[in-house]
This record gives C-alpha cells, sequence and structure tokens, in this order.
C-alpha cells in the first residue's frame, strides 16, 4: 500500500471521526484522519468549554474502550444522580433516579474540549493513524474499490472506505451530492457556564417553556453548563445583556431551583436546525455522526447518537473484513444504514414531538403535557423505563458499546 493509500480516510476529527479512526486503527486498518487544525490538548484550569455532551452509558463504554475515558476521568467528567424537568414548579414535574435502576449515575456531563483532547491523547499514542491538518478538499472521484480525495494543492489521498464526520455542513456530504431533508427550528441555543447559589445537586434540571426549553447540566460541584432554547430575538437580547442583568433573567427562569444563577466566562448563541441525509452511504463512502443527522439538543442525544453510529459502522466492517468482502462495497455499507438510520429517525421524531408538544400553548396540550408528566411520576415502571433510555439502554448495542474484557 502506497504512502497515501488507506484502508478508511476519516473527514473530521470532532468526538464522532476520531472514535471512528481510532476504532479502525485498533481493529488493524490503516487510518487516514483529516481535520482542519490540531485540537488543543490542554487550557488553563479556570477556563470553560461552552459546549458540553450528556453521555450516555453506552457511550460512557465506546470512549472507555477506546481507552479515552481514563483521560476524560483526569481532565473532569461529572456524574448526575438524578434528573428534574417541569414546566412550572408544583404542576407537572418528573423526577428521576439513579437508584431507582440500581445504577450509580444516569450518565455524565462532560465538556466536548476533554472529550476530543481525549481521544486525541489515544490517536497520538496508536499506530496506524496518519493525521493531515489543514487540507482543503475539492472533490472524490471514485475508481473500483477505490476512493480519492482531491485537495487544491498537494497528492490526492486514496482509501477503499471514506467516512464523512464533518459536521453538520459536512462538505464531504456536499461534494458526495447527498441531499438533506429537514427545516430551521426558528430558535437559538444559548450557551454559557454558571456558578449555583446552592449548588448543583448532581441533578440535571429541565424547564420547558413557552419559547424552548431551559437545561441546566452539572459541571464540578456548583456548576452549571446552560442550554437556553429560545427566540433569535430574545437570544441576541440574552448575550447582549450586562452580566447582572443575565444572572438575574436566568435565575427567574429557572425558578431558582439551585439559588441565584451567576454567569462565568463569556456566552454564545448558535441556531438550531433539524436536518437528515438522504443517504447515509455510497460506494466507498459512510455518513456519521452529524454529517448524518442532526437533533434538537433539547435531550442532549446528538454525541450520543454518533458515537452508536461509530459502533455499529464498526462490527459491520468486522464482518465484513471476516467474509473477504470490500470495506466500500455498497451492499456492506448498506448493513451499515439499515442499522442506524431508523433509529436516528425515530430519535429525531421524539425529539420534534417533544418540542412541540411543550412549545405550544394550546390549553388542551397545556393540561395534557402536564397530567403526562405527572403521571409519569407516580408510576415507577414507566419512571424507570425514561431512566434507562437516558442511559442509552433497551437497544441493541454495537460490540464497542459493550463491556470487553481487552478494553485499555
Amino acid at each position: 500500500m502506497s504512502g497515501n493509500a488507506f484502508d478508511i480516510a476519516v473527514v473530521g476529527g470532532g468526538m464522532v471521526g476520531a472514535s471512528v479512526a481510532l476504532a479502525a486503527a485498533r481493529d488493524g486498518l490503516r487510518v487516514a484522519l483529516l481535520e482542519r487544525q490540531a485540537p488543543p490538548l490542554e487550557w488553563p484550569e479556570s477556563s470553560h468549554d461552552q459546549r458540553v455532551s450528556a453521555l450516555t452509558r453506552a457511550s460512557q463504554l465506546i470512549l472507555q474502550n477506546l481507552g479515552a475515558w481514563s483521560h476524560m476521568q483526569a481532565m473532569g467528567v461529572t456524574a448526575y444522580e438524578h434528573m428534574h424537568v417541569w414546566e412550572k414548579r408544583g404542576i407537572g414535574e418528573i423526577h428521576f433516579d439513579a437508584a431507582d435502576i440500581g445504577e450509580p449515575d444516569l450518565g455524565h456531563i462532560v465538556e466536548n474540549r476533554v472529550i476530543v483532547a481525549a481521544l486525541w491523547r489515544e490517536i497520538g499514542a496508536q499506530a496506524g493513524i496518519e493525521t493531515f491538518f489543514g487540507r482543503e478538499l475539492t472533490g472524490i472521484e471514485r475508481d473500483g474499490d477505490v476512493a480519492h480525495l482531491q485537495f487544491r494543492d498537494g497528492e490526492p489521498l486514496s482509501a477503499a472506505l471514506l467516512v464523512g464526520a464533518d459536521g453538520g455542513r459536512s462538505q464531504l456530504r456536499e461534494l458526495a451530492g447527498i441531499g438533506l431533508a429537514g427545516r430551521d427550528y426558528d430558535q437559538y441555543a444559548v450557551v454559557a457556564t454558571v456558578r449555583a447559589e446552592r449548588g448543583n445537586a448532581a441533578t440535571a434540571w429541565q424547564r420547558f417553556m413557552p419559547t424552548g426549553p431551559l437545561a441546566l447540566l452539572p459541571l464540578e460541584s456548583d456548576l452549571f453548563s446552560i442550554v437556553w432554547s429560545t427566540s433569535p430575538v430574545a437570544a441576541q437580547e440574552l448575550t447582549a445583556l450586562p452580566p447582572a442583568q443575565f444572572d438575574e433573567r436566568l435565575s427567574t427562569a429557572s425558578q431558582r431551583c439551585c439559588g441565584h444563577l451567576e454567569l462565568l466566562g463569556e456566552r454564545a448563541a448558535f441556531p438550531l436546525r433539524l436536518q437528515h441525509a438522504n443517504a447515509y452511504v455510497q460506494p466507498n463512502l459512510a455518513l456519521v455522526g452529524d454529517a448524518a443527522h442532526v437533533i434538537h439538543p433539547l435531550a442532549g442525544q446528538g454525541v450520543n447518537l454518533g458515537l452508536l453510529d461509530a459502533g455499529v459502522l464498526m462490527d459491520v466492517l468486522a464482518e465484513a473484513r471476516s467474509r473477504g468482502q470490500a470495506l466500500g462495497a455498497l451492499g456492506v455499507l448498506r448493513r451499515y444504514e439499515r442499522a442506524r438510520k431508523g433509529h436516528n429517525l425515530a430519535v429525531q421524531m421524539v425529539m420534534d414531538a417533544f418540542k412541540y408538544l411543550f412549545g405550544n400553548q394550546n390549553p388542551a396540550l397545556h393540561l395534557l403535557r402536564n397530567l403526562g408528566l405527572g403521571l409519569a411520576d407516580h408510576i415507577p415502571p414507566l419512571r424507570r423505563q425514561f431512566e434507562q433510555v437516558a442511559l442509552g439502554q433497551g437497544m441493541e448495542l454495537s460490540g464497542l458499546a459493550r463491556i470487553r474484557s481487552d478494553c485499555p
């Protein structure tokens, strides 16, 4: 195999792309990993990433099996034992507790930069992965069982399989001519880190309001990462408010569930969109993560779906190799698409339905959702079912998402 020929070329080195590259290399494949620039592996101790993920147990196991979890623990992960969801305090509330299902926690809140840095630390120590930074992709050519990535300057790069993990605006997807279905939510998410007067009680809090949900995701003992979904005009106003006024607005919106909330550092806002690729695969090409599907962040499921994509793709490729099949054969890749597309669409539909149900001010729906939350809170088997879903349980998992004796 020549210097620029690989088994797999992964475009995008974020959480999902780095996981695919690392898993493939651990399975003995020669991998090219392309990213705009090398991610930071360390940062000032007092700083905070504005973007965090709520990792399920399945995602934890994937990252553990890839050797990244121990690095993440050293840099900081926060377990949450409870989740409290409400519309208005005292009316329509539901509380989830890890103890209900005999688990130590319901998941972990982790800064995205921590996940990326942990994966890249393992990538740096992994033979079989060659990294490329800053190469401007201009086209794709296919020649039998091989695909070629074309760049504005430099030699092409060849691989049996191209994996698009380059986000919701995936350039690889666009170059492949794969269309999208979706729509804008006409909402922005305001994100920031705040300190809670009464600490976070190892609890993820989520309040539904007419303009969108407010999520408080616990970090350390007294911090939260907030994701406040609201209208574009309100998001602009919230990010422009003086810190003290923002603190008061946020504390009021949270109904002071953890006392007064105080902004730490900067705020940011980004638009929310629902989108789904018309196809996940073509000959010699597969899309994973946000390149294939983007959902509303109200349940923090985006990265979990992407990591599940990575695990299933690895299973499919391992099976293909055992049968002597080409990694990029369309029949092989269709097995990955069939396994993941239906599940991802179902999750999208559920999140979309939640957004509609809790964002609609129709009096009948208002009564229905408050009765539904109250009823679910008082029926333990139903509440436990929700708790298992939050953990990422109750579904068939890939080999990468199961406990393994050979994990690092």
